[in-house]
């Protein structure tokens, strides 16, 4: 039995993540190599430059303490700083409640901060209360 076109639509949904925009600073080296990193593990992006970042953290309410240099929206959700493309796909398929993932600062070793030896850092799911983890990493990986 051929599958219905509402069918064969919600796979392709399913297998298409939605597109994502993100904001960066246009002359942080490590933001481009974050995107990069997106579109290679199949993620449609559109990139604004935003040389000053603060006013696009504040309208997407990133919490100060979970900030880093550049930010993404994609399906409601906020993407903050280095997170790696597993556990933005992770977040799209299980929906959990809260505004967005972010990864404090800059760890050495997370998609788009290259090189160096990888460091483990963690990926914070915030806006539904106290921030808590949503995985650890190293470099793209989950440990």
């Amino acid at each position: 039995m051929a599958a219905g076109p509402a069918l064969l639509a919600t796979r392709a949904w399913a297998d298409t993540p939605p597109s994502m925009v993100v904001f960066r600073d246009p002359t942080c080296g490590c933001c481009h190599h974050w995107v990069e990193h997106l579109t290679a593990n199949g993620f449609a992006v559109t990139v604004h430059d935003a040389p000053d970042m603060k006013p696009v953290k504040v309208r997407f309410g990133v919490p100060a303490e979970l900030s880093s240099c550049h930010t993404g929206e994609i399906a409601g959700y906020i993407i903050e700083g280095h997170v790696p493309a597993a556990a933005i796909k992770r977040l799209l398929a299980a929906k959990p409640a809260g505004r967005g993932l972010a990864v404090p600062g800059m760890p050495i070793g997370s998609p788009g901060m290259e090189g160096g030896e990888p460091e483990i850092y963690e990926v914070m799911l915030f806006g539904a209360g106290v921030p808590q983890s949503f995985g650890h990493f190293r470099e793209d990986k989950p440990v």
